[in-house]
């Protein structure tokens, strides 16, 4: 059983962090990343192909985590690989002593910098979530039996700031159905939206872990505002980041000051430091995690 199972179903609080793996096989700067992470995080998420940007393969980096001694996510996307393919790589999963796996459907490959690729999709982050039950219970998507069979710790993504937010509410249902025992969210600025979702969703007893990305700019607080869905950065944060003369402290400051408001509503905290990495240790210890 994970240490990130182990906290999530004894309800203690439980924090994970992200790396993202180059573009390249030159892997010095993400290890080093994980490293600082070790001591302060219970798992670490590793992307896969994130924006549809061509890059090393989760897998691969997850592998060399567990090498290390440190526990990964292996985030799996329906985007690049059909049905055989996504089994297969569950199952190696497994095999390398992976546990954890956030199921994702992707995003577009037009968003990427590949944009004349082919996605697949053959399944979405339901179905990918059905799969790796069937798995575990000895059998392929085809019915066919398994010589051994996986065990899993599954998590899926919901975002609370959607609107409407109706079919958020309803998928959710299903990856619980389909098998999601946890779920990592969408980047939250507003303690009292998630607040608002949670008491809608508290009925499926399942561990939320709040997403906390670091703000580095006012500029893009309005980004996201204008461009990724579901995400709302409050006008005052916006203020505060014009404001200040130090980005970094201020980035810091305030993901430290989100954490303490949401902790009391939420399983655990995952951070997405997008680049700032090294900064994360800085958050925890300012939110009250030294």
């Amino acid at each position: 059983m994970s240490t990130l199972s182990q906290k999530l179903q004894s309800g203690k609080f439980a924090i994970t962090a992200e790396v993202g793996p180059p573009k390249g096989v030159d892997l010095k700067e993400v290890l080093e990343d994980a490293e600082l992470l070790r001591t302060k995080v219970d798992a670490i998420n590793v992307t896969d192909q994130q924006s549809s940007v061509m890059r090393f393969g989760s897998l691969a980096m997850c592998h060399l985590l567990k090498e290390r001694g440190m526990e990964p996510v292996f985030q799996m996307t329906c985007r690049d690989r059909n049905r055989i393919a996504l089994q297969s790589d569950l199952l190696s999963a497994y095999g390398l002593g992976v546990e954890n796996v956030l199921c994702l459907t992707g995003d577009y490959v037009s968003l990427g910098d590949h944009p004349e690729a082919k996605p697949v999709f053959d399944l979405d982050s339901v179905s990918l979530l059905r799969s790796a039950v069937l798995l575990q219970q000895g059998k392929d998507l085809a019915g066919k039996e398994l010589k051994g069979s996986p065990r899993f710790f599954l998590g899926a993504v919901v975002t609370p700031g959607a609107d409407p937010l109706e079919p958020q509410l309803m998928k959710m249902r299903w990856k619980v159905q389909a098998g999601a025992q946890f779920f990592q969210t969408q980047a939250i600025y507003d303690p009292a939206e998630f607040e608002r979702f949670v008491r809608k969703v508290e009925h499926l007893k399942v561990p939320i872990m709040a997403g906390i990305v670091l703000l580095k700019s006012a500029g893009m607080a309005r980004f996201m505002n204008k461009n990724v869905a579901g995400v709302n950065v409050p006008d005052h944060l916006i203020e505060e980041m014009d404001r200040t003369d130090n980005r970094v402290q201020k980035s810091i400051e305030i993901a430290a000051r989100l954490i303490k408001d949401l902790k009391g509503l939420c399983q655990g905290v995952h951070i997405m430091a997008i680049g700032w990495e090294k900064r994360v240790p800085a958050v925890l210890e300012a939110a009250g995690f030294a």
